[in-house]
């Protein structure tokens, strides 16, 4: 990340300033979508600055034993963030729809659901299993176009590949709350001021981009028993270190929040990995390809780097269901193309892309 960028204005302003070019009104109603999205994060960060305090204030029967939509846990602190999030955007002129990883449909506006230019997706509360430690969470979001306006969209509205994305992003709460965001222009990060009277959030930085070569990746290690082969082969090449075939050594990170993964790679480069594994062969996909490895994908891309799932880039990928799941593997892109060469290698027989490269009935070599 270029850090020598010093602030320079506020976020509606910055914006203006970026989308310099495009259709006035188009570029106003991108600017207001994303300006409803981050004011929700200024009040998301309030309660995620409580902690497990916010938890602590949960009703106990109430909550008890429930699950999201997903079937994961559920903390107090999933659900405010979800609702301050839907709250802000049900008063946005510009947003048709949106759809939360907390609810199996997508909510329509009650007063704009037809003519809003915008379906917005997110993940209110990303990471929200490290709350009792203390560790960096955040919230991803990302703005699709209502393409058939005049009619209140349905889920099948949302099924679009990550490529037609207006813009996505972001926000860390960590020491700091960074915001950050592309509208397919570059990636810009704002940090959140607390000085003033009100939070502002300010321009940090207009010019990120992510190093073309690392000596770091991400990954959880304790499921390589599960991993298939080009994943195995990737990792064991880079522990072997400078005795082994990069000939250099490398370290190993695993938050298991990917928004704080995400911005690492963001600041010092490196290659962020949760890929298709055989722990339970019924979910064999971990992260949700609309609400967080599309929009992660089209930042990281517009950084310089590349996001896949081992064959294909993220962002070509169509979802066949609002909560598709589908492996990652994003950062620098020389790591990732090594990483996508593995995965293209006919020796290393990965069973999911078996018929898309060979055909199962290989005659055996005499």
């Amino acid at each position: 990340m270029n850090n020598t960028t010093p602030p320079r204005g506020l976020l509606d302003e910055a914006l203006q300033c970026h989308l310099i070019g495009m259709d006035p009104d188009v570029a106003q109603a991108l600017r207001e979508t994303l300006c409803a999205i981050a004011q929700a994060c200024v009040r998301i960060s309030d309660a995620a600055s409580l902690g497990m305090l916010a938890d602590a204030d949960a009703d106990a029967d109430a909550l008890a034993g429930r699950s999201h939509v997903q079937g994961e846990s559920h903390k107090r602190l999933d659900q405010i963030a979800d609702d301050l999030m839907a709250a802000s955007l049900a008063g946005c002129r510009h947003v048709a729809a949106w759809a939360s990883e907390e609810h199996e449909q997508p909510h329509v506006s009650h007063a704009h659901g037809a003519q809003g230019a915008h379906l917005v997706v997110f993940d209110p509360l990303d990471g929200s299993s490290n709350i009792e430690a203390n560790i960096s969470i955040g919230t991803i979001f990302s703005v699709l176009p209502h393409r058939y306006r005049g009619m209140a969209p349905g889920a099948a509205d949302f099924m679009q590949p990550g490529h037609q994305q207006l813009a996505a992003g972001y926000v860390l709460y960590g020491p700091a709350t960074l915001m950050v965001l592309t509208c397919r222009r570059g990636v810009l990060v704002f940090g959140l001021d607390r000085r003033g009277a009100a939070p502002q959030w300010v321009l940090a930085c207009d010019d990120v981009r992510i190093a073309e070569h690392t000596r770091e990746f991400a990954i959880n290690a304790s499921n390589q028993r599960f991993w298939e082969k080009p994943i195995q082969r990737y990792v064991a090449e880079c522990v072997a270190g400078d005795s082994g075939p990069r000939m250099k050594d490398f370290n190993m990170r695993w938050v298991a929040s990917m928004v704080a993964e995400v911005h690492r790679i963001m600041t010092r480069g490196g290659v962020f990995l949760y890929p298709r594994d055989t722990r339970e062969p019924r979910r064999p996909d971990r992260l949700r390809l609309l609400a967080e490895a599309a929009p992660m994908a089209l930042l990281v891309e517009q950084a310089g780097g590349r996001a896949t799932n081992g064959t294909s880039d993220l962002l070509d990928l169509v979802p066949d269901t609002l909560h598709q799941r589908v492996p990652v593997i994003l950062g620098s892109k020389d790591e990732v193309d090594r990483i996508v060469s593995y995965h293209a290698d006919p020796s290393e027989n990965v069973s999911w892309q078996l018929f898309k490269t060979r055909s199962l009935f290989v005659q055996p070599q005499a």
